[in-house]
């Protein structure tokens, strides 16, 4: 993957390089560590890429972690799809995979010892209250009528917790910090929480499950993390966690360096929000193409080394910017460019008829599956009295730059003869049953000397065609930063989804799940897997030229 490994420089490598300069540490581990409750999105992708690219390319280690601390929101089918994101992409953790599950007893002790120096406290305020509790941004917060138990008393809730003789919401552990703090953050926050939930590592062990904060820091020292890297809207949790470090006994301290989050135009990038969107079936689960998972960009047709194209390309800063969808495009654009052989189908068919071809004629071009790489093959197309072209490149009457069939002029056949519309031939609603053309047989590979021929289309012979159906897939969203709007569900694009009824060479069928191909003058577009097999169904991945909204 020589994308991820390259000698790019950004301000985490600088730092990595005079750590390893100064021999703070002999050595780089890094972690890769998400919560299984959703699925991996092109935001997660940045993160992986960074995570496992600097422990690759600095002869490093990089560990997988869930960070599984909520049972209510976690899944096991997380869990898989996350293991596979990882593969696809092209790496590989070290080792076993890790669960802060597996230190659940580490942090219980832990927590006793904040609680044996008078640094944690067991509170029995509400959700609610705890939150009217801690102030807001410009308003202190005021400490809990439970602050200043003591410690014999704290230790014996915090058993009666554990044992799970307080019910779920009255009763949680709190770090004693700062109520005034000017990070919110610091203003005594949740280090445990009552949960009665199977979980999906620990079964029914515990009912008491540490936050993410409590964990997460001390996760990352007992698995020896030297640079442990994460979003800018983790850079005030880092007061939290070294205040945690700071005051337990534990040797390992690893060092948190924050880098700006992925914001993408027309994509929402929350897990939470992205939830929401499959629950209510505004899109089709968490692999529609039309989502930013890593999942749904597989399915669309992108490949792992275009999203690490990606990743490489936009850079790690800590400056927030929006980037614009067509840098991910480019990516994916380019190389199918080189890689996809091309082929014709007929997205929006009407019918031509060449009134001088006889019924039975039938003549084989071969034409080549890359315009540059003949390494590629070729392939034989049928030409016969009946084709279909595509709707919108014929023209009754002329228009200002259209370069398509005119009813009275000519256009070439892409790869073979000259032909001219004679005649339309319309149905009572007066929709188009066919043209009538002539063909010019003198013409095939080479132009008439006595007239221009101005354009060229795509084709097929009606008797050669392959039914097929076109998913069309565009921005989910028609404003560019949804994630700023206050009801992002208000601008769902409704042209999202296209479908398309149409053909494609008969050759195509014979294709296997995960070939791609150019669609002349259409697209790039990749084989759907159909369960029913009853006929064939494309997903495009992108146009050929960057275009926000297709009709």
């Amino acid at each position: 993957m020589k994308e991820n490994t390259s000698s790019n420089s950004n301000f985490i490598k600088k730092i990595i390089e005079r750590d390893l300069k100064q021999k703070k540490y002999s050595y780089l581990q890094t972690r890769f560590p998400p919560e299984p409750n959703g699925y991996l999105h092109i935001g997660h992708a940045k993160s992986i890429c960074l995570n496992f690219g600097l422990a690759k390319y600095y002869k490093g280690k990089c560990n997988l972690r869930f960070d599984d601390t909520n049972p209510t929101k976690e899944n096991i089918e997380y869990i898989n799809a996350i293991k596979k994101d990882i593969r696809w992409l092209g790496f590989q953790w070290n080792g076993e995979i890790q669960y802060s599950s597996k230190y659940f007893n580490i942090f219980k002790k832990y927590a006793i010892e904040l609680i044996a120096k008078g640094l944690a406290y067991v509170d029995q305020l509400n959700k609610e209250e705890i939150r009217q509790y801690r102030g807001t941004l410009k308003k202190p917060g005021t400490n809990s009528p439970y602050r200043n138990r003591s410690v014999t008393e704290n230790m014996l809730l915090f058993e009666k917790m554990e044992n799970g003789h307080l019910p779920t919401g009255t009763a949680c552990l709190r770090a004693k910090i700062d109520m005034s703090s000017p990070f919110m953050i610091m203003r005594d926050p949740v280090l445990y929480r009552i949960i009665f939930s199977n979980h999906h590592q620990t079964k029914d062990q515990w009912c008491i499950y540490p936050t993410y904060d409590f964990s997460h820091c001390i996760s990352d020292s007992l698995e020896g993390i030297t640079h442990s890297i994460c979003t800018l809207e983790f850079q005030d949790n880092r007061r939290l966690y070294d205040w945690i470090l700071d005051n337990i006994t534990i040797q390992h301290r690893p060092n948190q360096y924050e880098y700006s989050r992925l914001n993408l135009e027309y994509t929402i990038l929350s897990k939470r929000k992205l939830n929401i969107l499959v629950n209510k079936k505004i899109v089709n689960g968490w692999d529609d193409p039309r989502m930013p998972t890593i999942t749904g960009l597989r399915r669309r047709g992108y490949t792992p080394s275009s999203i690490r194209t990606f990743c490489q390309k936009i850079g790690i800063t800590k400056q927030d910017n929006l980037i614009e969808t067509s840098s991910l495009e480019s990516c994916i654009r380019n190389e199918l460019n080189k890689t996809a052989p091309r082929n014709m189908a007929i997205l929006n068919p009407i019918k031509i008829l060449l009134s001088n071809v006889p019924n039975n004629y039938q003549e084989i071009f071969t034409v080549p599956n890359h315009p540059t790489n003949n390494s590629m093959g070729f392939r034989s197309l049928p030409f016969t009295n009946e084709l279909y072209i595509d709707y919108f490149d014929f023209h009754e009457t002329n228009k200002k730059d259209y370069r398509g069939l005119i009813l009275g002029q000519e256009i070439r056949l892409r790869y073979g003869y000259v032909i001219k519309a004679i005649k339309v031939k319309k149905d009572i609603k007066n929709n188009i049953i066919n043209v009538i053309c002539t063909c010019d047989f003198n013409t095939l590979g080479k132009n008439p000397k006595d007239r221009k021929i101005k354009g060229v289309i795509h084709w097929l012979s009606t008797k050669h065609a392959s039914s097929a159906t076109f998913h069309l897939y565009n921005t989910l969203f028609t404003v560019k930063n949804p994630e700023k709007e206050k009801n992002f569900l208000n601008y769902i694009n409704p042209k999202s989804f296209l479908i398309k009824k149409g053909f494609v060479e008969s050759n195509i069928t014979k294709i296997k799940n995960n070939q791609v191909y150019q669609f002349e003058r259409e697209g790039y577009f990749c084989i759907e897997k159909n369960k029913s097999n009853s006929n064939l169904i494309f997903n495009r991945i992108i146009t050929l030229r960057n275009k926000k909204m297709q009709d």
